[in-house]
């Protein structure tokens, strides 16, 4: 029998309360799952996304950033606290939190395990900006970073990519990149945009590519630039296990941004994903901030998981 797909979520990660108004609000997760629980058709296991450890998180950052929040963290009842002008902690903050890493690193084990075909964590607060020693734009602990570090040292894992299709450029991501040949790291994003990095000349040592796109780029063009130079370049690297940093805020209706992209254009992007490692791909939640457009973004980047 062909193992399902896997969907990875918890309570908690709707326990993380940004102050009101702001993008990165629950309605964003309650959205995604009214959007995957309303297809029935789709061969879909649930499954519940558990607290990621110390130990894990640890792989990717020091100690000192997981007090330092830890010490932030308001009472219950309290108001949220600023970590910076964009990224904030309210009571259940942290829990949501590691729950986001807890799902990547347990769906590493599931496809690594072959109890899943692909998994899609379900999960906020998202990560990919968090560095090793900060946590900004709207992300506290870097969840795709530390699953790639997960699968190479309890799976022994030595080409794990991350393929990051958020508009918005991972910095964390490429911090990790920066410092482990073994990680290799590609984003399409649009350039200029928060938080200004990923340029075409950054590349690391070889284990990263960044194709940066303008204000303005609709599905053509964006296609091409992912087909054509993004996807060769993963495939090259040869990877034992795709990890898909699952931002859909280039699509045409998103308010954070400039692209053009529709939800059609996720699964051809996330087909391509799965030629390249079948049976090897986690995808995790990033951004999307227009509410109707991120259900309609997962439906398809999900269908094509399953298709895969």
């Amino acid at each position: 029998m062909t193992a399902p797909t896997l969907i990875l979520t918890h309570p908690d990660c709707l326990e993380h309360h940004p102050p009101p108004g702001h993008p990165e609000s629950p309605a964003r997760l309650e959205a995604v799952l009214a959007a995957l629980r309303a297809e029935p058709a789709l061969p879909l296991v649930w499954g519940e996304a558990p607290l990621a450890s110390d130990a894990a998180l640890l792989r990717v950052h020091p100690q000192a950033h997981l007090d330092v929040l830890e010490d932030l963290l308001p009472a219950p009842g309290a108001r949220a606290v600023a970590v910076d002008p964009d990224t904030s902690l309210s009571a259940g903050s942290l829990a949501a939190a590691r729950r986001a890493a807890g799902a990547v690193v347990a769906g590493v084990d599931a496809v690594m395990g072959g109890t899943a075909r692909a998994v899609f964590c379900a999960v906020r607060p998202p990560g990919h900006h968090a560095e090793p020693d900060r946590a900004m734009g709207f992300c506290l602990f870097n969840s795709v970073a530390v699953a790639a570090r997960h699968a190479r040292a309890v799976h022994g894992l030595e080409r794990v990519v991350v393929v990051d299709f958020d508009v918005h450029h991972g910095n964390g991501s490429q911090a990790l990149a920066e410092q482990d040949p073994t990680f290799f790291y590609a984003s399409i994003h649009q350039i200029p945009c928060y938080p200004g990095t990923g340029h075409a000349h950054e590349t690391a040592q070889g284990n990263l590519i960044n194709l940066p796109v303008p204000p303005g780029t609709g599905s053509a063009a964006w296609l091409d630039a992912f087909e054509t130079r993004l996807l060769p370049a993963v495939a090259a690297w040869q990877p034992q296990l795709v990890i898909i940093s699952a931002g859909f805020d280039a699509h045409r209706d998103d308010p954070l941004a400039g692209l053009a992209l529709a939800a059609d254009d996720y699964a051809r992007a996330t087909a391509g994903l799965c030629a390249i490692a079948p049976g090897r791909v986690v995808s995790a939640l990033e951004g999307g901030y227009h509410l109707g457009a991120l259900a309609a973004c997962v439906r398809a980047h999900v269908g094509a998981l399953t298709a895969a």
